[in-house]
């Protein structure tokens, strides 16, 4: 995962028309850097999916969590308040200064059993092992096949004897015929009868109450969808931030292969609620082989 400035090409859709309406006013900015950690953090923090579920599933093992790829603090909070001692790992600067701003602000019974990494969740060698190590809110599809198994390997070296990996991804409801290979059997954009859904425009409001337009384009058959966030309202003068993310899609077949091929066998998956009409979320429960 990177943090660089995207570019203005990658913005597919009617966001990159609005891109481009917008011209120099617009500034680009990766949904992870300083700017667009704040829009996310504003649009994460209410969200509540596939907390619950997590937590049942990391009560099951005793021991403490490694959570990657912790962001904010959108799952954090929630596993310290199971009274665990965790670990977040964080590879951007913007959402690891946004966490630990949440944690000095906590209190010391909360902050004092949270540590805090700068790192990378595809390359990482932390002390100790954990009974639970946890990628959450579909993270992992930030990474390319080569940055999976470089996470892979590392989640199995940190997982203590009986220890879990709890991971989540995002699929089509389609994706379900799709083998471990990534085939596609659909035959229209939304898997049904051709209709045409690559595109989709949302208006949200963050937990400050300020409001966004997000779009998400995501063509049948794509490896990959692209997520731009706009203001609701655009101002009359001066610069227009606008943050952007490529996000992978990778369905559970796919993953369950990959672990396999990496030591990590799949016990349970887990439907979580529906993040979206064209979305499925799974949330995956794996241990070392034996």
């Amino acid at each position: 995962m990177t943090t660089s400035a995207p570019a203005r090409h990658t913005v597919p859709g009617s966001a990159g028309l609005r891109l481009a309406a917008l011209g120099d006013r617009a500034v680009l900015h990766d949904l992870y850097d300083e700017t667009g950690s704040a829009v996310y953090h504003d649009l994460s923090a209410q969200d509540t999916l596939e907390v619950r579920e997590l937590l049942g599933r990391v009560r099951t093992v005793p021991g403490p969590v490694l959570e990657l790829a912790a962001g904010s603090g959108r799952l954090t909070f929630p596993l310290l308040a199971l009274g665990r001692d965790v670990t977040a790992l964080e590879l951007s600067s913007g959402m690891l200064a946004l966490l630990r701003q949440r944690l000095d602000e906590a209190p010391a019974r909360i902050r004092n059993r949270c540590t805090t990494v700068h790192g990378d969740m595809s390359d990482f060698r932390l002390e100790g092992t954990f009974g639970a190590v946890v990628l959450g809110t579909t993270s992992i599809s930030l990474l390319d096949a080569a940055g999976r198994a470089g996470l892979y390997e590392a989640v199995r070296g940190h997982l203590a004897p009986g220890g879990r990996f709890l991971l989540s991804t995002v699929e089509r409801p389609a994706d379900e015929a799709e083998g471990a290979d990534g085939s596609d059997g659909t035959d229209g954009a939304d898997g049904t009868d051709g209709a045409d859904d690559t595109e989709v425009v949302l208006d949200v409001v963050g937990a400050s109450g300020r409001g966004y337009r997000m779009h998400e384009h995501w063509p049948a058959g794509a490896d990959a969808r692209v997520i731009t966030v706009f203001p609701a309202e655009e101002p009359a003068s001066g610069t227009v931030p606008v943050a952007t993310s490529t996000v992978g899609v990778l369905p559970v077949a796919r993953l369950t292969a990959e672990l396999a091929a990496h030591g990590l066998t799949v016990t349970a998956r887990y439907p979580l609620p529906s993040g979206g009409w064209r979305h499925r979320d799974v949330l995956l429960e794996a241990e070392v082989a034996a």
